[in-house]
């Protein structure tokens, strides 16, 4: 449950996705690691960066099927999958971090499974510690660089998992 896990020091790694299959390929890694059914991570990077598109592989690599709709005017959209809830967030809306008070997240965030959280900064002050933190920036109309920052147990066993690909 995440209001036991264990926060650490953000451990921090970076890299480079050269285009979207670098993206997608990064998306399936890490649908792969056992970690990730009770993880929070947030994403984020201004308009444009990748972060939908991310997810949108993510969730394809984890067994969602059918269309993946971005959340930025439901602020949430669920994914039930056999045994495992995914929740994809989008904060972008929300000028105060009440709303999502407000809007009851608290007890989906209380709740196993996977969440998905961009734009983090607009609820910040309600959100858990998320277990991984990825930062996208445009490099060039393909290349993404980016940040990851392991900040509890499950975020660590998730990057070391996918040390493989991610350069410190």
């Amino acid at each position: 449950m995440m209001c036991c896990a264990t926060v650490h020091p953000p451990i921090v790694k970076t890299a480079i996705w050269l285009d979207e299959a670098a993206t997608q390929s990064f998306a399936a890694r890490l649908a792969k690691q056992p970690a990730l059914r009770d993880a929070f991570i947030q994403l984020r990077g201004d308009l444009g960066a990748g972060k939908t598109t991310l997810v949108r592989h993510l969730l394809r690599a984890c067994g969602v099927v059918g269309r993946i709709k971005s959340p930025t005017y439901a602020v949430v959209e669920p994914y039930e999958l056999p045994g495992w809830s995914i929740w994809h967030f989008d904060f972008y809306r929300f000028t105060d971090p009440r709303e999502w008070e407000d809007a009851g997240f608290r007890d989906i965030f209380a709740s196993p499974g996977l969440k998905l959280a961009e734009w983090p900064d607009k609820a910040a002050a309600c959100l858990p510690v998320a277990d991984l933190d990825l930062e996208l920036t445009v490099l060039d109309d393909t290349r993404r660089a980016v940040i990851l920052h392991a900040n509890s147990d499950a975020g660590v066993a998730l990057l070391q998992a996918l040390d493989s690909e991610v350069h410190t």
